[in-house]
């Protein structure tokens, strides 16, 4: 049981972050987006949870693409 629950917590830490950043992109709160990719899932029927993990890749790749960098010596 205990193995479910360290589950768990490993796909909240990571899944959670995809809708803190799409929350903080639009300017609304991450509850909201969370609740509407649930219930675009129930919905269409695994359509949300497709688009879920569509993000989830997209921000990955924009974040190992993109990097800030502070100067212009960091070139």
């Amino acid at each position: 049981m205990d193995n479910i629950y360290k589950l768990l917590l490993f796909f909240q830490k990571r899944g959670y972050y995809v809708c803190q950043r799409i929350a903080d992109k639009f300017g609304i709160r991450a509850k909201v987006v969370r609740t509407s990719f649930m219930y675009l899932t129930f919905v269409t029927l695994g359509f949300g949870f497709a688009l879920y993990l569509f993000l989830a890749f997209w921000i990955r790749i924009k974040d190992l693409v993109y990097t800030k960098r502070s100067s212009v010596f960091d070139l």
